[in-house]
């Protein structure tokens, strides 16, 4: 688990604006945290940000802290976070349009009592080393042997459970419109 202990991390610092040329969602997470990731020349890595620690590296859950993926609607945050490799993002909580985007695009939001994530925050600091444990279909995270139950969503664990996205969903049924389809042609 990766600890960015930042309040109101909006959109932009997530994926800044000039990187939103594209459509398609690829290389989106080369430019994650851009501008807390590299000195001002883009490239030079800050070493003390968290991405850039090495006991951080290949992590799959971010450890955030208060008001997540605030600021402007963009699909391309949640983009971003999974394009770096990040399947889920635990969080005090979360922007509402923010949380909307994660769930159709694929990304698991975890929100839990601020206590809990300062506990959390502490402790993988200390012991980079620990790892958590998801389980979607209970709705629990498991961190040093203490599940903490977390809320979701029905319509958005059962496409992260199947990995549909609302055109998927849609499609899981193309057997009950055909045949409301073709009940319609003989009326």
């Amino acid at each position: 688990m990766t600890p960015l202990k930042l309040d109101n991390i909006d959109t932009d610092q997530i994926i800044p604006a000039r990187y939103l040329k594209a459509t398609d969602k690829k290389g989106f997470g080369d430019h994650l945290f851009q501008d807390l990731r590299f000195e001002e020349d883009g490239v030079t890595p800050k070493p003390d940000f968290v991405l850039n620690r090495p006991e951080f590296k290949g992590a799959q859950i971010l450890l955030a802290h208060e008001n997540f993926g605030c600021g402007s609607s963009r699909e391309h945050a949640p983009w971003a976070l999974m394009g770096y490799g990040f399947k889920a993002v635990v969080a005090a909580g979360f922007a509402d349009i923010f949380r909307n985007n994660s769930g159709k695009n694929g990304l698991l939001l975890i929100e839990l009592p601020w206590q809990d994530v300062d506990m959390m925050h502490s402790d993988v600091i200390e012991n980079p080393e620990r790892e958590a444990a998801i389980d979607l279909e209970a709705q629990t995270i498991t961190w040093k042997d203490q599940a903490y139950t977390f809320p979701n969503n029905p319509f958005t664990k059962k496409c992260l459970l199947e990995g549909l996205d609302d055109i998927g969903y849609t499609l899981s049924f193309a057997g009950a419109i055909d045949a409301y389809e073709q009940k319609q042609k003989t009326v």
